[in-house]
């Protein structure tokens, strides 16, 4: 009997990861309440660590919580009539706003998962709370994960839930899929919150830690997730890409006390090769068929890095170049700063800190740590020790995590006495 009681345990675990953003998007769908939703949903996964170990497992068990979390919701709803009558009402409004389309039985996926991401990620929500709300309701971290993961206490995190679910409640944000005129305005937003919740992951801002790459693998589901939904959509693939060829080298950025290896240091042998072979699968798919944006820009330079057998033979011309057109496409000062760092591979050390002087205005940079450690690096490069050691001290107090901090006291330590130093981790 403990047997099966374990079984069914992992087995409701296994189910809840994999289904909580349908079983939730449909109750949200069907209720148009996500507190409701999330509660009757949390109920059905108690009522199946009570059932299954008896029962066993069944068939379906997605459709199984599905269906027990929606009776749950009535009896909720009949108990509560002043509740019932306030969510008919929203629904009313949101019909007659804009009526569902028919679903597709044949769908593999719901359409309301759809619906689900463009709401989490709706552009009256602040940043913070777009990707609180994805990892979630999307992902179906709890709350204490989803603080963890940005390092802030879990009540700090509730109340930062909360508040984004009362602005969806109180602005009336609608839970649907924008129309074809508003989808190339709202994508963006979608993606960027994905994009943000794995640059948390694979580079943590904060932390003991270097990476979280629990966070990173989450946003990678929900990335495939988004593009089995819309397959058409090139830059859901090209952030697919990315995503793929850049945590494929996660092995290696960590030694084994945890400490950072730049990436003229890693063991290539150590990076997951299945991975990127997926990755570079996709990344035509992302530049075809129209002009390039920006996601499928960068999977295709992450893509010569992962193609290269080591630093000296990645084609730096190419990636310059790949670097214009991003700073074409989004001309921010960190991809300035990434341009600037591959032009020093092609050109030298001299030429990548000309660029990175004229960037020594740019508000966004000054507290950015990477950009004072590549200044240091180059600086160190061309024996001007003083300036990169005071280059590498800036560096020092602005970084994150402890393995940068160790990484840059180390560097600063090269930098006061005169050894050697190597290429600077693009």
């Amino acid at each position: 009997m403990q047997g099966r009681a374990s079984r069914a345990g992992r087995a409701v675990e296994s189910v809840f990861r994999e289904e909580h953003g349908r079983l939730l998007a449909s109750l949200v769908q069907r209720f148009g309440d996500l507190d409701l939703a999330e509660e009757v949903a949390s109920e059905a996964i108690e009522a199946a660590l009570v059932h299954w170990p008896v029962q066993g497992v069944p068939a379906r068990p997605g459709a199984w919580l599905l269906t027990t979390a929606r009776r749950k919701a009535v009896d909720r709803l009949r108990r509560d009539q002043t509740y019932a009558a306030r969510l008919a009402v929203l629904q009313v409004e949101a019909d007659r706003a804009d009526p569902a389309p028919p679903a597709d039985a044949d769908a593999d996926l719901p359409d309301e998962r759809l619906q689900l991401f463009f709401t989490c990620a709706h552009p009256a929500l602040p940043d913070e709370a777009r990707e609180a709300l994805m990892l979630r309701c999307l992902a179906g971290l709890t709350t204490p994960e989803v603080a963890r993961a940005y390092l802030v206490p879990p009540a700090t995190m509730a109340q930062r839930i909360v508040r984004a679910k009362k602005k969806i409640r109180e602005a009336r944000i609608p839970f649907r899929v924008p129309g074809a005129d508003e989808l190339p305005g709202r994508l963006p937003g979608v993606l960027q919150v994905l994009y943000s919740v794995f640059t948390e992951g694979y580079a943590a801002s904060a932390g003991p830690h270097l990476q979280r790459p629990d966070l990173a693998e989450e946003a990678i589901r929900l990335a495939r997730i988004l593009r089995r939904l819309l397959p058409a959509e090139r830059e859901v693939t090209g952030l697919l890409a990315l995503m793929l060829l850049v945590h494929a080298r996660r092995e290696a950025r960590s030694g084994p006390d945890g400490e950072l290896v730049l990436l003229e240091d890693q063991d290539r042998g150590r990076w997951d090769r299945t991975m990127i072979e997926e990755g570079l699968a996709l990344v035509p798919v992302a530049l075809t068929g129209g002009p390039a944006g920006p996601y499928g820009v960068q999977a295709a330079i992450a893509a010569l890095h992962d193609e290269a057998a080591d630093l000296a033979t990645t084609d730096w011309p190419q990636i310059v170049a790949l670097y214009e057109v991003l700073l074409a496409l989004d001309p921010s000062p960190v991809i300035a700063l990434n341009r600037a760092a591959a032009v020093a591979m092609r050109d030298g050390p001299e030429a990548g800190l000309a660029l990175l002087d004229e960037l020594a205005d740019e508000e966004r940079l000054r507290g950015y740590h990477p950009y004072h450690a590549a200044r240091a690096d180059l600086l160190q490069r061309l024996g001007r020790l003083a300036e990169a050691a005071a280059a590498y001290r800036r560096a020092l107090a602005l970084a994150g995590t402890e393995p940068e901090r160790a990484h840059l006291r180390r560097r600063l330590g090269t930098a006061e006495s005169p050894t050697p130093n190597g290429a600077m981790d693009t």
